[in-house]
């Protein structure tokens, strides 16, 4: 169990991919901390996971909120080790570019570069008294699909890498990694009903060099490695499980 004795904060805990992560964690002995803003999905993947989950309803984009949850949770558990922020950016997509409102290009934008600061600055300050800690942001920018309106999602995506970059720079003396997982794509994570969802899927199998996209239960595992001390070498990188759809160059 890599990460027994770890407690970790996961914003956006009740989303597929935020449970995704929580479920991996708690399997390596992690106890997981769900924060969110649905009360139902949190309480679904925390009864999934059992007394190790611990669920709060809060707004990741509300500074009070995710300070105070962060000094109540390295209070209660005694550290916090790792903090992982997946929560959903609100990007429009299907818009053609010209025809977007400057609102809706924006707001993802917006909206991952404030939870990003404020998730990071908050187990920052516990992890520098520790002497440690990881921090895992989840995007990675990559060429967008050609034939999908994407509007501003790796916008988005790109503003984190370049502050994953400056984080991992500041808080690297402190013990603190900083690591962006990567993926090109989760056609498992995509909602039900979403427009042309098995076109899409097919499209990220067939671009990836393993013909097959990334699982949930994929993400899981490496959040799960890179979050341990087997990956503590690892910061102010990308973790690529992309299946071969993102190349770095």
């Amino acid at each position: 169990m890599v990460l027994q004795g770890k407690n970790a904060i996961i914003y956006g805990g009740g989303g597929s991919i935020g449970g995704a992560v929580a479920r991996a964690f708690a399997r390596e002995g992690a106890a997981v901390y769900l924060a969110g803003r649905t009360q139902a999905s949190l309480d679904a993947v925390a009864a999934e996971i059992g007394d190790a989950a611990h669920v709060a309803v809060l707004d990741a984009l509300d500074e009070r909120a995710v300070d105070e949850h962060a000094d109540a949770v390295a209070a209660q558990a005694g550290s916090l080790d790792i903090s992982v922020n997946v929560i959903t950016h609100g990007d429009v997509q299907g818009t053609p570019i010209d025809e977007m409102d400057v609102e809706d290009y924006l707001r993802p934008v917006a909206t991952a570069v404030r939870t990003t600061f404020l998730t990071v600055r908050a187990a920052s300050r516990h992890m520098k008294r520790q002497g440690g800690g990881v921090i895992l942001a989840f995007g990675g920018s990559g060429p967008p699909f050609r034939d999908h309106h994407l509007g501003a999602l790796q916008t988005g995506f790109a503003a984190i890498e370049a502050m994953r970059r400056q984080f991992a720079s500041e808080l690297g003396r402190d013990g603190i990694r900083v690591v962006t997982l990567r993926t090109g794509g989760i056609p498992e994570s995509i909602p039900d009903g979403f427009p042309g969802v098995e076109q899409i899927t097919r499209e990220i199998d067939d671009a990836s060099m393993l013909g097959r996209a990334a699982t949930l239960e994929d993400v899981g595992n490496v959040a799960a490695f890179v979050a341990s001390d087997r990956a503590r070498t690892m910061t102010a990188a990308t973790a690529n499980i992309s299946a071969g759809t993102l190349i770095d160059e």
